[in-house]
C-alpha cells in the first residue's frame, strides 16, 4: 500500500513537467512565428508561458533544443505518409493529389507553421534548412518520384517530375501565403478548393 500511495503522490508532477513543456511550446511557437527565431529571446518565451527563464533551461537547455521540440510536436506527418503512399501503390493519382492537398488547405490548418516557415527561410539559418526536411522534403520528394513513374507507365505526359512536384506545392503555398498570411478571403469552400486546384493541376499531367 505504501509503494501504490508513494506512486500516486508523484504521479502529479510527472503530469505537471509535460504539462508545463507543452505550454512552453506553446509559447516559443506563438512568438516565432510572430517574431522569427533571432527575433524571439528565452526571456521572452519565459514570460509568456508565466515561467522563470531558468525553469525553461531546466527543460530545454538551449533555444534551438526548443525549436526541434516544436518541430517534432507539430510535425509528425506519419499518418499522412502512410496513406499517400498506399494512394501510390494502388495508382490512386487523384486521392494521391487530393491527401496533400487537402492537409495542407484543409480548414484549420495551423498557420503557425507556416509562419515559422517564412521566418526560417528568410532569416537563412539552419532551422529552415531543418524545416524543409521535416515540413516539406518527405512528400516533395514522394511526390516528384511517383510522377517520374507514371510517366515510364504511360499515364502523364513527358514532362520533368521535379519541376511538376515544386509546381503542385507551389499552388499550394501560394494558396497559404494569400489566406493565412495576407488574410485574403476565400471564395469557395475548402473543399471546393482542393477539388479545384488538384483538377487543374491533373489535367496538365494525363495524357491525352
Amino acid at each position: 500500500m505504501k509503494k501504490i500511495a508513494k506512486l500516486v503522490r508523484h504521479h502529479p508532477a510527472r503530469t505537471s513537467g509535460h504539462q508545463r513543456q507543452a505550454s512552453l511550446i506553446s509559447a516559443a511557437a506563438s512568438l516565432f512565428a510572430t517574431n522569427g527565431f533571432r527575433g524571439t529571446t528565452t526571456k521572452q518565451i519565459a514570460l509568456a508561458a508565466g515561467v522563470s527563464e531558468a525553469l525553461l533551461f531546466k527543460h530545454f537547455p538551449t533555444k534551438h533544443a526548443l525549436y526541434t521540440a516544436l518541430l517534432s510536436e507539430k510535425a509528425d506527418y506519419s499518418g499522412l505518409q502512410e496513406a499517400v503512399e498506399e494512394a501510390a501503390a494502388k495508382r490512386e493519382d487523384k486521392r494521391l493529389f487530393m491527401l496533400l492537398a487537402n492537409y495542407r488547405i484543409r480548414k484549420g490548418a495551423d498557420p503557425i507553421l507556416f509562419r515559422l516557415l517564412l521566418f526560417s527561410a528568410l532569416e537563412g539559418h539552419e532551422m529552415s534548412d531543418m524545416f524543409f526536411r521535416q515540413q516539406y522534403r518527405v512528400f516533395h520528394d514522394l511526390l516528384a518520384g511517383y510522377i517520374r513513374q507514371r510517366i515510364d507507365e504511360g499515364a502523364y505526359r513527358p514532362l520533368d517530375p521535379l519541376l511538376a512536384a515544386r509546381a503542385f506545392f507551389g499552388v499550394i503555398v501560394h494558396h497559404r501565403l494569400l489566406h493565412d498570411i495576407l488574410g485574403f478571403p476565400m471564395h469557395l469552400t475548402h473543399e471546393a478548393t482542393v477539388e479545384e486546384y488538384v483538377s487543374l493541376f491533373m489535367n496538365g499531367l494525363i495524357r491525352q
